[in-house]
């Protein structure tokens, strides 16, 4: 268990002010990204990033772009250290960042795809209203189960989205449907059930139509075969080429995040310290559940980066 590996966070993780911390004390990183991020966008991420304001941020085709950049200059920053990887996994969108950190993707291609990402299923969740809820608590056979039911009573999608850890699911589908389904976890002796903010449903088959479409962009990108396994969060399993990291990004749309899955395959695979590198802090605690005796580090604000520099920038890979 003596390998690295990094993790990328995905939608849900946003916060204003990310990234600012990392440009006050490397502003080069301002040109070299932000202010690129902006000219190929067309607008200026960086300001939401840095400024908000949060109810804007939380758009889907801002948040997208937002997260996957500041995940991307934290990348930089450790690399610039020293600190490289021996593998990469990201949960959900971070998945886009995680191939950028394997040179499978560009960072800019990254971005155009994620803001397309983001208004495709922004204007999925128009059409078809839906949310999303994270039930702790239950195992997921049960949640499986409770979804059928909820499903069945109310006549709308509701679904698992996210396996992620033994006793945190996360569902998806349509308001009632989700709705319902709070109601029989509830009853089903759930711990907590929270709704997150997303601003609509992911992971399941209410974005069966705009799949094509974003699978046409994704053909339009060159991908290349990783220079260090990616454990994606959709198979569970290292890409083993850039056409099957192509073809997960595609199937995630719909399909589950299976972070558990994900968080026992990095552990097979000797990675015994874990990075989270980019604004999110949960993925590490969902490992170390998932995972006992891993070591997990941060990078979402100034502390947390400077302990992470401090205790690995001497290992390299």
């Amino acid at each position: 268990m003596d390998r690295t590996a990094f993790l990328f966070p995905g939608q849900g993780s946003q916060r204003v002010g990310m990234g600012l911390d990392l440009i006050r004390r490397w502003p080069k990183l301002t040109q070299a990204y932000y202010h690129r991020a902006d000219e190929l966008l067309g607008f200026e991420l960086s300001r939401l990033c840095w400024q908000g304001p949060a109810q804007e941020l939380r758009q889907m085709p801002v948040t997208q772009p937002a997260v996957v950049l500041t995940s991307v200059v934290a990348l930089e920053v450790l690399r610039a250290h020293g600190i490289v990887p021996d593998l990469a996994a990201g949960h959900s969108l971070g998945e886009f960042s995680a191939l950028v950190c394997a040179d499978v993707l560009d960072w800019t291609d990254a971005l155009r795809l994620v803001r397309l990402r983001g208004e495709l299923m922004m204007s999925a969740n128009e059409r078809v209203p839906g949310k999303m809820a994270a039930v702790v608590g239950l195992d997921l056979a049960t949640v499986e189960e409770m979804c059928a039911k909820a499903a069945a009573a109310s006549g709308e999608v509701v679904e698992v989205a996210n396996h992620n850890d033994f006793t945190q699911v996360v569902i998806s589908g349509q308001t009632a449907g989700v709705d319902a389904l709070a109601e029989l976890v509830w009853q089903a002796g759930a711990d907590r059930v929270v709704v997150l903010e997303i601003g609509g449903a992911a992971h399941c088959t209410l974005l069966g139509g705009i799949e094509d479409e974003f699978a046409a962009a994704l053909e339009e990108v060159e991908f290349r075969d990783p220079v260090i396994p990616v454990v994606s969060s959709f198979s569970a399993a290292p890409v083993t080429d850039g056409a099957e990291a192509r073809a997960c990004l595609r199937r995630q749309l719909t399909g589950r995040v299976n972070w558990t899955g994900t968080a026992l395959r990095l552990a097979a695979e000797g990675a015994g310290r874990l990075v989270e590198v980019g604004p999110g802090k949960v993925l590490g605690g969902l490992c170390r559940r998932i995972t006992p005796g891993v070591a997990t580090h941060r990078t979402d604000n100034e502390e947390q980066l400077d302990l992470t520099l401090a205790s690995l920038a001497d290992r390299g890979r």
